[in-house]
Parts: structure tokens; sequence; C-alpha cells
């Protein structure tokens, strides 16, 4: 509890990077009386109500993690504000005390970006969950950060219009914005960065900003900074989004999935570069290796040869998709491809679909009792079948598990890591193949993070990635902007070094 005694409270709690998760209260460790405590305590709960201050260790632990590897940082206290004028007149209060903000969407993050490493104050804004502004004729839509993207299309589903942007989980979309997501459509629609038009921004001391202008929603512009993608990325560390404005696009006409396997990763790759180079407006084209199709198979009764194998997707008029798939098919074939399978209708697409789907669980299906989790590179596409390939051969030698699925047509691809949680020795292999598989992409001119974020995992690897200027000029910004340090602490950049 915020009362709490340091003698009273458990012991450190590690994450898997090896950074510490303090237990004892944060406004304790700032030397708070129990007056000011309570003084605290009493003007959140004037801003938002008593209902939406809660102490309880169940709901600061729900709040301390998210769906990565890292240990559970429960926060001192969490609040549930329902406007932005809560959460800025919230984040006041917290400035005057220095107490760190962390902001909370739905949890569904893999980095560790919602663990409270240095105690503070969790906003979880759930309650902020309304549409509110859809321009159907300017394809825009404005929405509150307890919106998730299958709710937005749900409220979008009359209207002809979607939001095509899909990491997996059903996460808020201005959770998305913070980590800059993706997922499988990217390849044809981009990613959260190429579809953020404006963003409705907390900074560190309540000051409430719109990055591109208030009530602004241009499909492009060059006027000044570009703050938007500044704070796309961000993960918390510059301000809390409570507004995003997305752009939208029409549902395609018309839909065509395909499935085909290759004789070897080379060939997949090729074809997809092809396939790409020949002006294929493509929707998808997702990989999966030979070992993660055996787990498919398995899990989901499927009957796909065992090899690398090209899941496919594309969108638009019944005319323009025939020409899409007599392209791609010759492409296919003159790389080897067969087991050609075409779906147009929804009921036989998801059963082809079925084997992306169903990835993850399959893959902890392989280890009954085990604990699954994504690795994420990118790199050049020209590089994507030397790296898969030698992080299949560090696989094997490391006895680890670790089936390969991608996102090929950007050069992202994800090791779904199955880890006995129980076991130290195997979960210490597993962080040091993490550790060469993300240099192995930086090595191969890419990025140790293609859409998850760097959260807390990955910081020493992004400087590696940015070098020390780059570094340098996002802590000038991070300073800035926070310079109390407030905005989720611990995470993309380092502590400084004293």
């Amino acid at each position: 509890m915020l009362y709490q005694k340091k003698n009273q409270l458990t012991s450190w709690l590690y994450d898997y990077s090896g950074s510490s998760c303090l237990p004892d209260s944060l406004l304790m460790s700032h030397s708070f009386s129990l007056a000011a405590l309570d003084s605290v305590l009493s003007a959140f709960r004037s801003i938002c109500g008593e209902d939406s201050v809660s102490l309880g260790e169940a709901v600061r632990e729900q709040h301390g993690k998210d769906e990565s590897v890292h240990r559970c940082c429960p926060p001192d206290v969490v609040l549930f504000p329902h406007c932005v004028e809560e959460v800025s007149a919230l984040a006041k209060v917290c400035h005057n005390h220095r107490l760190p903000i962390i902001p909370f969407g739905t949890g569904t993050g893999l980095e560790g970006g919602v663990g409270a490493v240095e105690g503070g104050v969790c906003f979880s804004l759930r309650n902020m969950d309304q549409v509110l502004d859809l321009h159907q004729e300017d394809f825009d839509v404005t929405v509150e950060p307890g919106v998730t993207r299958k709710a937005l299309n749900a409220y979008l589903r009359d209207t002809g219009l979607w939001f095509p942007v899909d990491p997996g989980a059903d996460a808020s979309l201005c959770g998305m914005a913070a980590t800059s997501a993706s997922g499988t459509n990217a390849v044809r629609y981009g990613t959260m960065r190429e579809n953020v038009l404006n963003l409705e921004v907390v900074l560190a001391d309540g000051t409430i900003i719109h990055t591109a202008g208030k009530g602004r929603r241009p499909r492009k512009t060059s006027a000044g900074y570009n703050l938007t993608n500044l704070i796309v990325g961000s993960e918390g560390t510059l301000g809390i989004i409570t507004k995003t404005t997305l752009r939208l696009y029409g549902i395609p006409e018309a839909m065509v999935s395909a499935v085909c396997s290759f004789p070897s990763v080379q060939a997949a790759v090729d074809s997809t570069v092809q396939i790409l180079q020949a002006g294929v407006p493509i929707a998808r084209i997702e990989f999966l290796d030979d070992v993660m199709i055996d787990a498919c198979n398995r899990f989901s009764s499927l009957s796909y040869p065992v090899t690398p194998t090209l899941f496919l997707e594309f969108h638009g008029s019944e005319r323009s998709l025939e020409e899409q798939v007599n392209t791609t098919e010759d492409i296919t074939q003159s790389n080897g491809g067969s087991d050609f399978q075409w779906a147009r209708d929804t009921e036989t697409r998801n059963r082809l679909w079925k084997a992306r789907h169903d990835a993850w669980y399959a893959a902890l299906a392989l280890r009954p009792g085990c604990k699954a989790y994504a690795t994420d590179v990118c790199v050049p596409l020209s590089r994507l079948p030397q790296i898969i390939v030698e992080t299949k051969e560090d696989l094997i030698e490391n006895r680890l598990t670790g089936p390969i699925a991608g996102h090929v047509g950007d050069g992202n691809f994800h090791c779904l890591m199955v880890v006995d949680p129980s076991d130290p020795e195997e979960q210490h292999r597993v962080h040091l193949f993490t550790e060469r598989l993300a240099r192995r992409a930086l090595a191969m001119d890419g990025t140790c993070t293609g859409e998850h974020g760097v959260g807390l995992g990955k910081r020493a690897l992004l400087r590696e990635e940015m070098g020390h200027m780059a570094i340098q000029v996002m802590q000038s910004l991070k300073d800035a902007l926070d310079p109390k340090n407030l905005m989720n602490p611990g995470k993309i950049l380092q502590p400084r070094e004293l």
C-alpha cells in the first residue's frame, strides 16, 4: 500500500534484463509524511472521484505488467481518469510532488513498457473509451485511449471504412500509437507512424498539446517540426496520449487469400521481393518456417507441407485481383513454389489463414506448461534469408524452441520462444540468444525492434543501433519535455551515467 513502511514490504524483484523493480513505496522513498500522503490521495480523489483511485494490491499488480517476460512492477496507486481535463489535473499533482507517471492502455505490450520500475502513479485510461469524431468523407476518425482497434472497426462496420493496422492483440489505438505498432497489413497500409494524423497529449506538468494543432486533420503537412511522429513510438516517456486522429481506408470490394509452399527460405523471400518489384499491391505476405508449419499442422489438424511457407492476401476490385493473383502465381512458380491454394469466400480464406492466426498457440503447444514470448527484429529484405538461416542454426545449436513467423514483406520476423519458466539455465540461454539475434540484425543494417518497441529490455541495444550522439539528442528532447524525468521513467533511455 501507499503508506506501508519499507520493512513491511517484500524482497526486490528483477525484470528479465536485470533492472530492479523496487517494491518499497515510492512515496515513502520521497520521505513523505503521512499527512502529505493523505493530501496527495485526497487531491487525486477530488479530481476523479473516490472510485477512480485504487490502492488495492490486485489492481496494482494488474497494472504493473504486460505480456512480456519482464516481472511485475506494480505502481503505488492506480488512477482511472474519465477525460483529458482530469488527466491534466492529476498530472499536475504528480508533477508538483515529483511522482512518476505510467500510462496504461490494455496491457498488451511486449517489452515491459508499463512496469512501474520506480514506483509511482499508473494512469489507466480504460474509462476514456469514446469514438469522438468520424469524418467519413475525409477518411479519418478521432478516438480516446480506451478505444481498441476491434472496437473501432465494429463502430465503423456500416460505414464502408476500416482501420487496417493489426498488431494481433486487441490493443488500444493510443497505445498502438505510443509503441508505433504495426502488424500483418503494414506492407500495404503502413504502420501507426503513417496512419496517425494528430495527437492530443498531456505532458508531464499537465500541459495539454495537440501535435498538429487543435482540430487539425490534413492528409499531409509541412508545417514545423513533426511533433506527431515524435510522440508516436515514445512509449509514454514524453507524455500521455489522450486522443489520436487516424487515417481510415475503404473496405476492399473483394479479398483473395493464398498459401504457397517453397523448397527454401531463399525461394520464399525471392518471391516476396519479386512480387513487390512487380508492383503488386499485396495486402499481407506472412512467412512461417518449417518448424512453425509443423506446429500449426499438429495444433490445428492441418496438412500443409512442412517447408517454408508464404501466406498471402490481396485486396481490391474483382478485376484488379485477377491480375494480382495471376502475376503472383507466375512469380511463385518460377521460384519453386508449390501446393498453391487460393480462396475467395470468407470461410475458406479464414481456414487458409488459420495456421498463421494460431501460430502463438501452436508454438505453446509444442511444450505444454511452458510460456512463450516473441522476439522482434527487422532487416532489409535482401538480408532476410541469411538472418533466418543463421537464426535457425543458432536455435538448434543452443537447444532452444523458437519457431519463426514474420511479416516478410517488411523484413520483420519473430521467433516465438517457448521457455520453461522453472528452468533458470534455459531462460539464460534464451536471453543470450535474443541478444545475439538483435545484434545479428544490427550487423545487417536492420533494427533491434520492428514493432514491439524498446521498453525495458532493449535500451542497451537501442544505444548500439542509434549511436551516442543520436541518443544524446533523444535525451535532450526528454529533458526538455520532462525535466523531472517523471514520464514512464526507466523506459527507452538508460539511466544517466554518474
